[in-house]
């Protein structure tokens, strides 16, 4: 059976989601896309040349293949994400955007009330949203009530590579919340993406995690492994945890 990720209506067989930054250059950037699998790319608006006509991260990008997510990285007030977001989507990068609107410039922690505004803005001119927020349920809900596609939690600081700093609060979402949710931000290495998907998250996304690795390629790779086999055992169920030791060749019973 299909395992398809839906998010507002559109399907995605990957569930990895990635960023265009930090790489060393683009045809690294290519290469670690490709070997990703991702199918959803996202790029900041404030960061890229939107006149085709000049060299642009987007010549690096096969847009027929990949679909693109623009961003509002950078933006510190609700009206700036609108703005950039409404450029974005006039400039024919999406109606989709990865809403971003930051409240403190040390930890780059999301600005609760001006996302939600933006969000409500964004939505009723018919934008797709997807919002990078904290693991505050009560916002959360608040999001997804104002139109939100899904909801972006951060596992850790952006760029930080610290892991999922926050378990019990992306489990938490997951219960609570009925839309998709997608981690974003803090993965640093394989088992963080697998514990994302294995904590309930529909997807991940990240980017400094592979774009500053040693090998970006092979950590690309490795993180679509990672997804796929963290959404696996999501899917299977693991076992109950005991306190005590449990024989795996018990002396009663046996398989006949």
């Amino acid at each position: 059976m299909s395992d398809d990720l839906v998010l507002a209506g559109r399907r995605f067989a990957s569930r990895l989601f990635l960023g265009t930054g930090k790489y060393p250059d683009g045809e690294t950037m290519a290469r670690a896309l490709e070997a990703s699998g991702t199918e959803v790319v996202t790029v900041a608006v404030r960061r890229v040349e939107l006149d085709r006509s000049k060299p642009s991260l987007l010549d690096h990008l096969d847009l027929k293949r990949y679909f693109l997510l623009p961003n509002t990285a950078g933006c510190y007030t609700a009206e700036e994400a609108v703005r950039t977001a409404r450029l974005g989507r006039e400039a024919g990068l999406s109606d989709w955007v990865k809403l971003e609107v930051i409240g403190d410039a040390k930890t780059l922690f999301p600005d609760n009330e001006g996302l939600l505004q933006a969000t409500r803005t964004l939505v009723k001119e018919g934008s797709t949203v997807l919002p990078y927020t904290n693991d505050d349920l009560v916002n959360a809900r608040k999001l997804a009530e104002a139109g939100a596609a899904a909801i972006m939690p951060l596992g850790a600081p952006i760029g930080s590579g610290l892991g999922i700093q926050n378990r019990h609060a992306i489990a938490l979402l997951r219960e609570f919340l009925e839309v998709p949710l997608i981690l974003d931000a803090g993965v640093g290495t394989a088992s963080d993406a697998s514990l994302a998907m294995e904590l309930g998250a529909d997807g991940v996304l990240m980017n400094t995690g592979i774009a500053e690795a040693a090998d970006p390629v092979s950590m690309a790779r490795a993180m679509r492994l990672a997804v796929e086999a963290g959404r696996l055992a999501r899917r299977a169920g693991r076992m109950a945890p005991r306190r005590y030791a449990s024989a795996s060749s018990p002396a009663a019973g046996k398989i006949e």
